[in-house]
Order: structure tokens, then C-alpha cells, then sequence
């Protein structure tokens, strides 16, 4: 994106000598002197007129180029440096699995879930983030990047129907263990993200074994489980019209979820409550701290030099109009 600047804006003050001037050439009172030519005295040479405008203006058009060239008219682009090494990579493992659209939280878990997702996000620019989807199976939505809005795109866009439904937790660390393990960033996390129980006879890899994967690569692994205590008005099954629900209970593999976060070093999380979703996020911001530094590049384009040679042709066609005309009187 290109921006637009003056570089001294305050050489434009000069257009102020303007104003005696424009006083002097343009006022009706009869001045002594020489008599200047004009139509009347010119034997009925009416094409005479314009080339004393012309004339009368010129020192004008010459000035304005000369004070918009001092004055350093330039487009300007930014672009930023970051030592990848030194920021923090962060895989969101987020669960999408049919449950994630039950009613105890307001409107459904997995609404509540990318708003406060996209608001995290949104506190970190210096990081670079990735997103895995899981539920039969895990895929990477979108692989580690500075280009949050491609991230947020997939989180706010998520088509809860293009996989096979069940909970494969040990699928969806693993896929994003994978695609940190060659990182170079000082520090990586996942944070993973489920409402409910590891189908373990589905999952093609096993939470645990997932998780010491994470930690023989130095991923740290924070857990989240989603839902309230109790009872909770899940979908069961949907069609082309929506969704189908009825009150099931609530079951999340709390024991399974803590053990990840502790092979890892990460720390587990019941979020009950959108508010309590909310601080959870508040706390992993917190937690993990970037000291990136961000350097800015500025690449400059000047124009200065178009309005130099505007003046300068302008001086020159003054000078030879000067001359012919001044040649014809005489």
C-alpha cells in the first residue's frame, strides 16, 4: 500500500508573496511608466492578448513548481522485518465436532469460541499463528503465518460439515505438533480446544503419544475444555434444515486434558462460561510474553524533480515568448 506525504509542507508558506504579486499585476489602477502594449495600441493584432496573460502568469506556473518541488511531493511504502527467532508461533487445535454447537453457552459454544479466538489473535501481531480443525480427523486449515486475517477468515468461516463427526484429540495435537516441529521461534504452543471425550478406537494417534511428541520438540500444549457442568442442549444429528438437539450431559475428558498439560509443561483450563473463556485467554496472553522487535522499512518514490523540470520548461518557453514577442514590437 502506497501513502502519500509532503516532506517540508512549510515551504508552501512561500505561495503568501503571492498575494502582492496578484495585487500588483492584476489591479485596475492606472500605473505611470512605460505604456505596456495591448490590443488597443496594437493595430488590431487581438491575438495579442492571450500572449500577455500568458506572460502576466508565468512567473506564477514557474514559482508554484519551484515551491511544490522544495516542499518534496513523495509516495512512500512500509514494509516490516521481523526476527522470526524470536517471536512465538502459536497452532490453534480447535475441536468442530457436533457438540461444539450445543446451547449452553450463548448462542452456541462454537460462536463464543472464535469471538474470543479472533480477540486473542488480535492482541498478538507480533506472533505468528496456525489453525488446525479436528474431529474424526484433524486437518491444517492454515499453516503458521503473520496473515492474521487468513487465520480469522477460517475461524469465523468454519464448515462444521465437511468431516466425519467424533473427537479425535490425539489427531488434532498431533497435526499441530507437526507443523511446529521445524519452527525456529523461541518459543511454541499449541492451544487446544475440545467439548468432550477422545473417540481413542478412531484417533490414529493416541493423546498421550501426542504429547510427548510436543515435548521432545519443546512445544508447550495449553487445554481447553469447553462446557458447562451438568446438562447442556446439544445437537444430535442435522439435515439441510438445521440442527436436531436434546439434553445430554456434559463429558469432557478432564483427566486426558490434564495429563497433555502436564507432559508439555502447559497448563489446563475449564472454560464453564463465556467470561471464564475469556480470561483463559487473557491468562495464556499473559503467560506467554513476546519481546519481538519490529523494524519498519520506508521505500520513497520523489516527485521533486517533475516539478523542476515543469519550472525549468516553463522559464525557458517564458524567456524565448519574451523574446519573439518583444522582437514583433519592435
Amino acid at each position: 500500500m502506497f501513502n502519500f506525504e509532503f516532506y517540508s509542507p512549510w515551504f508552501f508558506l512561500l505561495f503568501l508573496v503571492f498575494i502582492p504579486l496578484l495585487f500588483r499585476d492584476f489591479s485596475q489602477k492606472k500605473r505611470k511608466g512605460i505604456k505596456v502594449p495591448t490590443t488597443s495600441n496594437m493595430d488590431g493584432n487581438s491575438g495579442i492578448l492571450p500572449v500577455l496573460f500568458l506572460l502576466k502568469i508565468s512567473k506564477y506556473i514557474i514559482l508554484s513548481a519551484l515551491i511544490i518541488a522544495m516542499a518534496r511531493p513523495r509516495t512512500f511504502s512500509v514494509s516490516q522485518d521481523r526476527d522470526e527467532s524470536k517471536g512465538i508461533d502459536i497452532m490453534l487445535a480447535v475441536d468442530v465436532s457436533l457438540s461444539m454447537f450445543s446451547k449452553d453457552f450463548d448462542p452456541d459454544r462454537y460462536a463464543v469460541l472464535k469471538k474470543i479466538a479472533v480477540d486473542f489473535i488480535n492482541k498478538r501481531p507480533n506472533d505468528r499463528f496456525g489453525l488446525v480443525n479436528y474431529k474424526l480427523e484433524a486437518f491444517l486449515k492454515v499453516p503458521l503465518t503473520f496473515d492474521h486475517d487468513a487465520v480469522k477468515y477460517e475461524i469465523e468461516n468454519m464448515n462444521q460439515r465437511e468431516m466425519t463427526d467424533g473427537t479425535s484429540v490425539g489427531d488434532g495435537l498431533a497435526v499441530a505438533v507437526n507443523h511446529l516441529m521445524k519452527s525456529k521461534a523461541k518459543s511454541k504452543i499449541v492451544i487446544l480446544m475440545t467439548d468432550g471425550q477422545n473417540t481413542r478406537i478412531s484417533g490414529l494417534f493416541p493423546p498421550q503419544l501426542a504429547a510427548v511428541l510436543a515435548k521432545e520438540n519443546n512445544i508447550k500444549v495449553y487445554c481447553v475444555g469447553i462446557g458447562t457442568n451438568g446438562y447442556a442442549l446439544m445437537p444430535y444429528d442435522y439435515d439441510e434444515f438445521g440442527y436436531y438437539y436434546r439434553e445430554q450431559p456434559v463429558s469432557i475428558d478432564e483427566d486426558m486434558l490434564r495429563e497433555i498439560t502436564q507432559t508439555t509443561g502447559g497448563i489446563y483450563y475449564r472454560a464453564d462460561s463465556e467470561n471464564k473463556l475469556d480470561e483463559i485467554y487473557s491468562d495464556i496472553n499473559k503467560l506467554e510474553k513476546t519481546d519481538i522487535r519490529v523494524s519498519r522499512n520506508y521505500n520513497y518514490e520523489e516527485y521533486f524533480k517533475i516539478f523542476l523540470w515543469i519550472a525549468l520548461g516553463m522559464l525557458v518557453f517564458d524567456a524565448i515568448l519574451r523574446w519573439v514577442f518583444y522582437k514583433f514590437l519592435s
